[in-house]
């Protein structure tokens, strides 16, 4: 690549990673209930360990490091080769071995056989690839590398989070680029742009379900990750015992609930490929 060449989004991406990969170990710090809503239906929909867990698009490792410490054989497979180093520190930091490590992106698993793997976590990658047919091709290689009866756990981004986003943490931003506000949420994408930036599709509730059928998959289930308290966590994520596990029972009770989806930042599809 020549310095007048643009990035390709999938570049831009992992540059983005690469730049930030203690920021996003953290992240799930600061969006606890999202992390125990998370941990909670892995828990619920995961085989027993040690079944092989392919973590795809696992950045840091935060869930494969979790996985492997229950004894799930956990392999992380990125974009970033950052994060994967950080992985390597924090998985050794916790005492814990990830079965493999391996750089590259989700439309392509080549380097793994056909129904290699008891689960997959998509749980970041659907959300970075712009156009359909990438958010296909990524589910058709989650779809041949699990075993039959295998689980697809998919997260999305949802299409009015990055409004809420705005409203909560920069509410002239919209008026200041109102042209990429109104292609993004007509579209859902938000393409790389000059300055460094976030990139993402953001979904409308309703394509989840029919996007994994698409690739062959049984739903199970769409949970809200955040359940009611989305952009409204901060009181909440401070809290501890009794009053914390209260609310994650509450909003894990919730998150199924399609009334709320459209009102959350993240959907976690839960899916099954059939015997």
């Amino acid at each position: 690549m020549t310095a007048n060449q643009p990035l390709s989004t999938s570049e831009y991406v992992e540059r983005a990673y690469g730049a930030n990969t203690e920021r996003e170990w953290a992240r799930l710090e600061r969006h606890r209930t999202e992390f125990a809503l998370t941990r909670r239906a892995l828990r619920q929909h995961l085989p027993p360990p040690p079944a092989r867990v392919l973590d795809c698009g696992g950045g840091p490792g935060r869930y494969a490091i979790e996985l492997a410490g229950l004894g799930y054989a956990v392999t992380l497979f990125d974009l970033s080769a950052a994060c994967l180093h950080l992985a390597r520190e924090k998985a050794a930091a916790a005492g814990v071995t990830l079965a493999a490590y391996a750089h590259g992106t989700a439309t392509n698993l080549s380097r793994f056989t056909d129904a290699s793997f008891a689960a997959v976590l998509l749980l970041g990658p659907l959300y970075h690839l712009l156009e359909e047919n990438e958010r296909h091709q990524a589910l058709a290689e989650a779809y041949r590398v699990l075993q039959p009866g295998g689980v697809l756990f998919a997260s999305f981004i949802t299409r009015y989070a990055g409004l809420r986003w705005a409203a909560a943490e920069a509410p002239t931003w919209p008026l200041e680029n109102r042209a990429l506000a109104e292609f993004t949420l007509a579209s859902g994408q938000l393409p790389p742009r000059a300055e460094p930036g976030f990139v993402a599709y953001f979904a409308h509730p309703t394509e989840v379900v029919p996007l994994c059928q698409g690739a062959g998959f049984t739903v199970v289930t769409v949970l809200g990750v955040e359940g009611v308290i989305s952009m409204i966590e901060s009181e909440v994520n401070a809290l501890s015992g009794e009053a914390w596990d209260l609310w994650v029972d509450l909003n894990y009770r919730l998150a199924a609930d399609p009334s709320i989806h459209g009102c959350n930042e993240h959907l976690l599809a839960i899916a099954v490929k059939p015997q």
